[in-house]
């Protein structure tokens, strides 16, 4: 390559140049590194491994470095598909690693922290999006639906671990089947934005809302993904022939195969590729449940999820370093601020009025609710159909309450969720003896 170099007048090699290809490389091997060890290192500190990349991209944002520009107001084509296939990777390792068999009772958080606290939050922060901001209702509408959420990429430290693990752990389940379903669930209100920010009346687009977007394409999500879901288990665990029992060969590619099956489908017949690719994680836990193959296909998911979180959390940095923020207002901020420290948890607690839990397990699943990547998913998809002539602020506003949430809530995760496992050690003796067997695993890993 050397001989290929232009020589100057004197015959020399001129200095070398540093390209923006040669920083992403640098940026992106570093952070594999530090993402390999960066869990185990932060396992028993207030520091969460998103507030770490966070922090990583924008010290690089405020280095004078050749970066590519990262301007998702002006094109949302690239984050949105960044975003998308972050978040359906993440959804499909939030259902498998549920272990909790499906029924009406036995979900019954997540149907309150779905039914009523997401519906609660949506109205207010309409509310807040247009008497405090004063932004036009279509993009408050917008705005509450995509901050709407509780993210299942974010949201980790809060959420299961894996399959066979915290069965019994009402928060942990009830963040993760929240964190689940709700992103798919959230797709109606965005709809809803975009219908109202059209020029068609209520009268046109309202029937449709409802019996479509509202409800048809929810069932058909769920239907779709749960076929691809129950026909991939079958296969893998009790196909006729030997050589497509992918359980018994431990073929870890195949969760990332159910993923892409399972939202393309959906999505191609029209129903919300999000809910698919739940149902379809959840349809292959319940086959063999006991089989090590599901810890094989959770592992591999995270590894995946984990490089699309590094990448997206530097690039949320870098573009938040450089602009990303610029039209942030100070009605936007408190809003993203009363959101999460207001809204979220106060609509958490009501929903939770009268279920499961103790008054501690209560506060937490109202406080823990984690924005994050799917709301950038959201928004990109939104802007980019419908115009919105507030879009810049939108992007600002949801990318401060993002910064925000990543901040509070990676403080708050470890010593709150510590606390919480160790009351429930304390008072029951089931649990106490899980308490000494999940001690001795920590250890294990340690040494």
């Amino acid at each position: 390559m050397l001989a290929r170099l232009p020589l100057t007048t004197a015959g020399q090699l001129p200095a070398p140049e540093i390209t923006s290809a040669d920083v992403v490389y640098v940026v992106g091997g570093l952070g594999l590194v530090v993402a390999a060890a960066l869990p185990r290192l932060l396992r028993d500190h207030p520091v969460s491994v998103a507030m770490g990349f966070t922090a990583v991209g924008l010290l690089v944002g405020l280095l004078p470095l050749p970066l590519p520009e990262i301007d998702p107001t002006a094109s949302g084509e690239v984050p949105e598909r960044l975003t998308e296939v972050a978040v359906i990777v993440a959804i499909m390792g939030v259902g498998l690693a549920i272990d909790r068999p499906f029924s009406w009772r036995r979900w019954g958080t997540t149907w309150r922290l779905l039914g009523i606290a997401m519906p609660l939050t949506i109205a207010a922060v309409a509310l807040l999006g247009w008497g405090l901001m004063g932004l036009l209702p279509a993009s408050a509408l917008l705005l509450a639906a995509v901050l709407a959420p509780t993210d299942p990429v974010l949201a980790g430290d809060v959420q299961l671990e894996g399959p066979n693990e915290g069965e019994d752990d009402e928060v942990r389940f009830g963040l993760t089947s929240e964190a689940g379903l709700n992103d798919g669930l959230a797709f109606p209100f965005v709809y809803l934005a975009l219908f109202a920010g059209s020029a068609a009346g209520l009268a046109e687009w309202g029937p449709r809302w409802l019996a479509w977007e509202l409800v048809g394409k929810v069932v058909v999500g769920v239907v779709v993904g749960y076929a691809v879901g129950w026909l991939l288990a079958r296969l893998a665990f009790r196909a006729p022939r030997p050589e497509w029992r992918f359980a018994d060969a431990g073929e870890a590619v195949v969760a990332l195969g159910a993923v892409l099956l399972s939202y393309g489908v959906a999505e191609t017949v029209q129903g919300y590729g999000f809910l698919a690719v739940f149902a379809t994680a959840l349809a292959i836990r319940r086959h063999e449940s006991k089989h090590r193959y599901h810890e094989v296909l959770h592992s591999f998911v995270q590894q995946v999820e984990q490089i699309l979180t590094m990448v997206l959390l530097l690039l949320l940095g870098v573009a938040s370093a450089r602009g990303l923020l610029d039209d942030l207002t100070w009605t936007g901020a408190l809003t993203g601020v009363l959101l999460l420290l207001v809204v979220r948890p106060a609509a958490g607690w009501v929903s939770l009025l009268g279920g499961q839990g103790t008054r501690g397990e209560r506060l937490a699943l109202g406080f823990f609710g984690v924005r994050g990547i799917g709301s950038f998913y959201y928004l990109a998809y939104a802007t980019t159909e419908g115009a919105f002539s507030e879009a810049a602020e939108l992007w600002s506003t949801v990318a401060f309450t993002v910064l925000l949430s990543v901040l509070v809530h990676g403080v708050a995760a470890t010593p709150a969720m510590n606390r919480l496992d160790l009351g429930r050690w304390s008072t029951t003796p089931h649990r106490r003896g899980h308490g000494v067997r999940e001690a001795v695993r920590s250890a294990r890993v340690r040494s």
